[in-house]
């Protein structure tokens, strides 16, 4: 558990605690280091909306850090996990780092199926999406 102190993108958020958490099974366009691909911003200021300045519940999978050495979790707020909405909403694709994510990666990508086939978020609003790569 966690006060979320600032959001890093759509996709990555920092703790009060100095944490940094990478959500796992969802990865939002790019909208940092110099690079601005399409539905990024949106991302970012939607993950925003959703926990900034609140306390999350992380669940951690098989590894608990990645490369970078952030914490990767599944993150829920209110009630509402966050790495699935961003998914279900068209905020985020499915990616799937082995062997975190696993026991969901079906579920994720039926989600990310739904949302293309609606054109939610950017599947609708995007000529290419860049996420998920």
């Amino acid at each position: 558990m966690g006060v979320v102190d600032s959001v890093v993108d759509g996709d990555t958020i920092n703790l009060s605690s100095g944490e940094r958490i990478r959500y796992l099974l969802a990865d939002t366009p790019e909208s940092t280091s110099g690079k601005n691909d399409c539905y990024g911003v949106i991302a970012t200021d939607y993950n925003r909306s959703l926990v900034q300045g609140k306390q999350v519940t992380l669940k951690y999978d098989v590894e608990c850090k990645d490369r970078f050495n952030r914490l990767l979790a599944y993150v829920t707020v209110d009630g509402v996990e966050v790495n699935s909405k961003l998914v279900s909403e068209g905020y985020a694709c499915v990616l799937y780092l082995p062997p975190d994510g696993q026991s969901r990666k079906d579920e994720f990508e039926t989600l990310q199926s739904v949302a293309k086939t609606e054109r939610r978020g950017m599947w609708g609003s995007c000529q290419t999406v860049t996420c998920g790569n």
